[in-house]
């Protein structure tokens, strides 16, 4: 689009002064074209440029009676076609000649969506990137609710996308907002909808008997059509754009508390759609009187998942080892995870609970369970051992492997280092071993003379070990008087006089 004025301008010129579309386009600097489109809509007929005849001419026909037939098929698909029947043209203009004789779908209309208050609530995922915890990188995946009539949002983050998590989201928005919708409409995501054939919809069973436990209806909406569900997804651009861009947090727990403030303040501050004088946070107080009371019991939204364990006693969840007592080896067992907590039960014997992990390749480990099986296998305790101080002492892995390239012995060194752990601490040992790989010399004895220059005048920790032989543990040791000893000893110096 040029300006009316230099329109008018092209038309002087041309019906005053003569010019002609080449003069008119170097010296107006416009392009020829756009010479030719003004002047053809004043009704010139010089700028109605004879049309040439196009290699695909001859094609027309064939390629339309195509798309009449078959109005999805590709452009790629229908030059391969042309191609074998003689077209010599590219592919590129090919499919710019197909784009303009396809026909084009009818536009469609909507009706405003008009809801009664406490009525629905809209729900979904965004997902926003990626984010790292420990050695794993986690999907981060934000829940976000919308009450329909006062358009008030709850946002929350999670690393995953999992039923547990969605359960969740649902208990937190319904705290949030006081109360539950009747009715909740959804994507016919998995967490939601296992099976759809037209009308005929079978639910997932763990998220109708939530349905059921909050007494809302759940409703998908109908496949390809996000627009009956439009408030929840402007809501995700709103958090986007509003919340989520240039911001920096620490965690998943520090985003989560900046969302809750969020929410609290940002998002109810807008004026409300459908009384401008009136906020969405005073929408929502008017609302909350409409909603359904929440239940007094909450509903279990952990996941479930039945675990074989095999010859080491863990289980694995969730890319993560987490440990159980040594005599449930071989056995299926049934975690219980939550977003904070992973139980393990044997039947209805809770036997391990472990602080859930989001890494991954991680063990988590409780000392009770390995302690018992320790005592029962000496090459256990061994191996106990030495895996206290790889987790303990990160370097240690470093310092072995060094020792490997260069053939020095081992076990020596992995005995030397449970010691140095008992008495110096994983702290001290751990700063040892770095300046001892620093230095450029992985030996036990450049650790221990790092340890002894650090610790010299300080009073060293008294390791006492006794064997495991009951008749040395509890064997009585009777005092006898120190001058004894006094007695002795002047004796043997008279004898020497």
């Amino acid at each position: 689009m040029i300006a009316r004025e230099l329109e008018a301008k092209i038309l002087r010129l041309y019906y005053a002064e003569k010019w002609k579309i080449g003069t008119l386009s170097l010296q107006l600097g416009v392009h020829h074209s756009t010479v030719r489109r003004v002047l053809a809509q004043a009704g010139v007929e010089e700028a109605r440029r004879p049309q040439r005849a196009s290699m695909i001419s001859p094609f027309l026909p064939f390629i339309e009676a195509t798309l009449e037939q078959y109005p999805t098929l590709t452009a790629s698909r229908l030059y391969q076609m042309v191609q074998e029947r003689g077209y010599p043209g590219s592919p590129h203009h090919f499919r710019h000649m197909v784009s303009r004789l396809r026909k084009k779908p009818k536009a469609e209309s909507y009706l405003r969506l008009r809801t009664l208050p406490g009525e629905q609530a809209q729900v979904d995922w965004g997902h926003f990137g990626k984010l790292r915890v420990g050695r794993a990188e986690r999907s981060l995946m934000a829940f976000v609710m919308v009450l329909s009539w006062s358009r008030a949002i709850y946002l929350h983050f999670f690393l995953d996308a999992r039923l547990s998590s969605f359960l969740h989201g649902h208990e937190l928005a319904f705290a949030a907002f006081s109360g539950v919708s009747r009715v909740c409409l959804y994507d016919n995501l998995k967490s939601v909808v296992l099976e759809r054939e037209g009308d005929v919809i079978r639910f997932q069973p763990q998220f109708l008997d939530f349905a059921t436990h909050y007494r809302f209806e759940p409703r998908p909406v109908a496949p390809a059509r996000g627009n009956e569900k439009g408030r929840v997804e402007r809501a995700i651009r709103y958090i986007r754009e509003s919340f989520f861009a240039a911001r920096s947090f620490r965690d998943l727990a520090h985003l989560n508390q900046q969302a809750q403030t969020w929410c609290q303040t940002i998002p109810g501050k807008r004026p409300w759609p459908d009384d401008r004088r009136l906020t969405v946070k005073e929408a929502l107080r008017d609302e909350q009187s409409h909603l359904l009371a929440l239940p007094h019991n909450p509903f279990p939204c952990e996941e479930r998942l039945e675990v074989a364990v095999h010859k080491t006693p863990y289980v694995r969840y969730d890319l993560n080892d987490y440990s159980v007592p040594h005599d449930r080896t071989r056995r299926t067992l049934v975690v219980y995870a939550s977003q904070e907590q992973v139980r393990i039960t044997d039947g209805r014997e809770v036997v391990a609970v472990h602080p859930r992990c989001y890494s991954k390749g991680e063990r988590l480990e409780d000392p009770s369970h390995l302690e018992a099986l320790a005592k029962e296998k000496r090459a256990a305790r061994q191996h106990r051992s030495t895996d206290r101080v790889l987790q303990a002492v990160p370097s240690a892995k470093s310092l072995l492997a060094s020792m490997a390239e260069r053939g020095l012995p081992l076990r020596p060194a992995l005995l030397k280092l449970c010691e140095w752990l008992e008495l110096f601490g994983a702290q001290s040992l751990e700063s040892a071993v770095e300046e001892a790989l620093r230095l450029g010399s992985p030996h036990p004895n450049t650790v221990a003379r790092i340890l002894e220059q650090r610790h010299r005048g300080a009073e060293p920790k008294v390791s006492l070990r006794l064997p495991d032989d009951p008749k040395v543990r509890e064997a009585t040791v009777k005092p006898h008087a120190l001058t004894l000893y006094d007695q002795g000893l002047s004796t043997e110096e008279d004898g020497d006089a």
